[in-house]
């Protein structure tokens, strides 16, 4: 790597809350980096009415790279903004994932990790404007676009309805076992009570049951984020109106209630929507300026043609230039050569227009967070979410980012700031884990079943507040006492056992399967996995998982059944204390609890865990869920923070579906797979 040198109008109790928000955060803001005479003059805002930007009235390049907060270890934050300063940019734009700051209905979390405000006040002390793009939908290779899926696919009535297409379920409590059971059709159910899916639920329309939630979300959302806007004295510029919504385009009414929606909760700065080739005609909103995404200089007429022709002379913008692109398991890791990416910015550049860089940084689908495309086949995404942009996924410098340093810093009109050093990286010595535990012996220590006369999907559990199960995996279990074809619907994946006997996997090309001769009372179990929602297309309402509807023997419905949650988060791990584990001197049995420790001597540097000989699986260090790996490809590491590890023990703890080497490896360079170029 090269070195270089030198829903409403606010009220008044409403603005109230506004200015006591106000307040600390302006004393917390260093401006001196963004110009003093500048800040002192917050009148115009960023202003789109003639050819070229304009902010204060003087003339404004946008200059923008994508960094997403949620992807990126919080202690590293200020790391990757400096890079993004010292490559010539000075935007930052982000996405604000719905699904992980409201986890269950009416519950938020800004804290940690997920800091908005911290991440939006980092960006003006290094010295950098904002974009905001807060959805309520972002696609973003995110698990249902950012979506929260108990918002999205629960509905809460008073009665069931003989033309219900699904029977109602009520809850119960029994033995201190919380029970669904099936109301006959037309009866009135109990106090809670939940539909396995609301039958008229649609997704990023105007539809009562979605408006309702969104409205919810951003005025807890905006409270926060009005402060920081720049005619507050802030250093978001522009916010954009949902995300690329002229792709999707199933409600003509829906994106000007968008655009009211922020403006009525405060939302002063210019707002923009963002659009690729095929949705931007379908995507432009009166008074609000439209951008385009692409990859290819073959794209840029666009600018010029249907730019011109929707909005006349106005500002160009490309809100996302795709410097690489995501992968999937099961193909290649895909990059994008760094001349053409110099070649293609710079004819952006050229022809006048801003340009934001999706993605300056990646980063990592940490736990269970990332998306899916399902068009012909479900393509689930890799964990890592390297996107052979300009930094890697572990925040270091590629051939991207000299290049494009040198175009910046030929249009900047003063010396670039020097690039950080790089993280260190380091290869620890190999861990062999000395404990385990099978899931079958860990079910007796995990939280009750769920037990229901028939299957219920993920997203109803009645876990979670009411809120449902998001992520990780759903062990459904019952008794059979014949052989038989077994049928079933199972999203994504479902393993099928007889007691511990492995027999085979249910997804999407395979529904049905062979159960051999059973004697006597016989377990059935099928473990089944959310491998992430899709996040791109008209399938986002159908994106229930588990498994879906009734499971079948010789066509016969199976029926009462233990359902166990099994979301792998940090109260799940915190059950899997020291006396549940046994020594690993036998064969064990799959799937299993892998416990090892990683001694770390020195200050702790960034690794990348390797798993040569693993099948699939979940790797957790210090109770930080890293993410899937699965060998099928194409990453064949983890990305391991150098700041999640301490000095002396580290716990790693491996979830293995069906197959262990017995160790962990763990190497200073990363391997995303075998290279295909995006085409």
């Amino acid at each position: 790597m090269p070195k270089w040198g030198a829903r409403r109008r606010p009220g008044l109790l409403l603005g109230a809350l506004l200015l006591i928000v106000c307040l600390p955060v302006l004393r917390r803001l260093d401006w001196s980096g963004l110009g003093a005479s500048l800040w002192r003059r917050r009148h115009l805002g960023l202003q789109a009415d003639g050819q070229n930007f304009k902010l204060e009235n003087s003339a404004f390049w946008i200059f923008g790279g994508s960094v997403h907060y949620f992807r990126v270890p919080r202690a590293y934050w200020r790391d990757r903004l400096l890079k993004l300063r010292a490559c010539g940019l000075n935007t930052l734009t982000t996405y604000v994932p719905w699904n992980l700051h409201e986890p269950e209905r009416g519950t938020f979390d800004f804290s940690g990790n997920l800091d908005l405000e911290a991440f939006i006040l980092l960006a003006a002390e290094v010295g950098l404007w904002v974009i905001l793009r807060p959805g309520p939908y972002i696609c973003g290779e995110m698990d249902l676009g950012g979506l929260p899926r108990s918002q999205a696919l629960m509905s809460c009535l008073g009665m069931g309805s003989p033309e219900a297409s699904e029977p109602c379920l009520w809850l119960a409590q029994e033995s201190g076992r919380i029970t669904w059971s099936q109301a006959s059709p037309g009866a009135r159910c109990h106090y809670h009570c939940w539909l396995l899916r609301d039958p008229d639920m649609r997704l990023r329309t105007t539809y009562k049951g979605f408006t309702e939630a969104v409205d919810l979300y951003f005025d807890h959302l905006m409270l926060r984020v009005v402060p920081l806007q720049y005619k507050h004295g802030g250093p978001i510029i522009a916010v954009q109106v949902e995300n690329e919504y002229g792709s999707y385009n199933k409600d003509p009414a829906y994106m000007p209630y968008i655009k009211k929606a922020l403006q009525d909760r405060g939302i002063a700065e210019l707002l923009l929507t963002s659009d690729n080739q095929g949705g931007l005609k379908s995507g432009v909103l009166d008074g609000v300026l439209a951008t385009i995404n692409l990859q290819s200089q073959s794209e840029l007429q666009l600018l010029t043609t249907i730019l011109l022709g929707t909005q006349g002379s106005r500002p160009k913008m490309v809100m996302e230039y795709w410097t690489g692109w995501f992968d999937s398991w099961g193909g290649p890791h895909y990059i994008l050569d760094s001349s053409e990416v110099l070649n293609t910015v710079s004819a952006i550049v050229e022809a006048g227009s801003s340009i934001n860089l999706y993605m300056f940084h990646g980063g990592t689908n940490f736990g269970f967070i990332g998306g899916a495309m399902h068009f012909q086949d479900y393509k689930p995404d890799v964990t890592s979410y390297d996107y052979d942009a300009v930094l890697t996924e572990a925040g270091d410098y590629t051939a991207k980012y000299t290049k494009l340093r040198e175009l910046f810093g030929s249009v900047a009109g003063a010396p670039l700031p020097i690039p950080p050093d790089l993280v260190p990286k380091t290869a620890y010595d190999p861990v062999t884990p000395a404990f385990y535990v099978s899931l079958w012996d860990a079910l007796n220590f995990l939280e009750l079943p769920v037990t229901s006369e028939l299957p219920v999907n993920m997203e109803n559990l009645p876990i979670n507040g009411g809120s449902g199960q998001s992520f990780g995996y759903t062990l459904y279990e019952t008794t059979i006492t014949t052989s038989g074809i077994l049928t079933a619907l199972v999203r994504d994946r479902g393993q099928v056992f007889l007691d511990t006997y492995f027999l085979g996997t249910l997804d999407y090309k395979k529904n049905t399967i062979v159960i051999p001769m059973v004697q006597g009372f016989t377990a059935l179990r099928i473990l089944a996995e959310n491998c992430g929602r899709v996040n791109y297309g008209d399938g986002i309402d159908q994106q229930r998982k588990g498994i879906i509807g009734n499971v079948y023997l010789n066509d016969s419905p199976l029926k009462k059944f233990r359902i166990y949650s099994l979301e792998m988060d940090r109260s799940f791990l915190q059950r899997f204390t020291a006396d549940k584990w046994k020594p690993l001197t036998e064969e064990p049995v799959f799937p299993a609890f892998f416990l090892g420790a990683l001694s770390v001597s020195d200050s702790p540097c960034d690794t990348f865990v390797k798993l040569e000989g693993w099948e699939k699986g979940v790797v957790f260090i210090n109770n930080q869920n890293l993410g899937r790996y699965w060998n099928i490809g194409p990453q064949e590491t983890l990305y391991l923070p150098g700041v999640w590890l301490d000095v002396g023990l580290n716990k790693i703890v491996v979830f293995e579906e069906k197959m262990a080497q017995r160790i962990i490896q763990f190497v200073d360079t990363p391997n995303l797979g075998q290279h295909e170029y995006v085409h």
